[in-house]
């Protein structure tokens, strides 16, 4: 699946791999910066900061295999429920 719409791997970034792991032929680079970033429960393992700043820096669910799917369905449901909240507004 190289560099497909739900697969990209920048082997020549400077910061590859950001995360740890065993296959950097399997890293996906395409959510380097994690579109889940902003959900409190995302599905991923993120630690809070002693000032209570969300740290991703040890969680590599989006660049793992099937991270893609895992993202776009998390988007979609809460986009949904946004929706549907705005449409339940007085």
């Amino acid at each position: 699946m190289k560099n497909s719409h739900r697969f990209f791997n920048n082997a020549e970034c400077e910061y590859f791999p950001c995360h740890a792991c065993e296959r950097p032929e399997e890293f996906n680079c395409l959510f380097c910066f994690c579109p889940l970033y902003f959900l409190e429960d995302c599905g991923g393992s993120p630690r809070l900061t002693p000032t209570g700043v969300k740290d991703c820096s040890g969680c590599a669910l989006p660049h793992r295999p099937g991270g893609y799917d895992h993202v776009m369905a998390r988007l979609r449901r809460e986009f949904a429920a946004r929706k549907a909240s705005a449409n339940h507004a007085p």
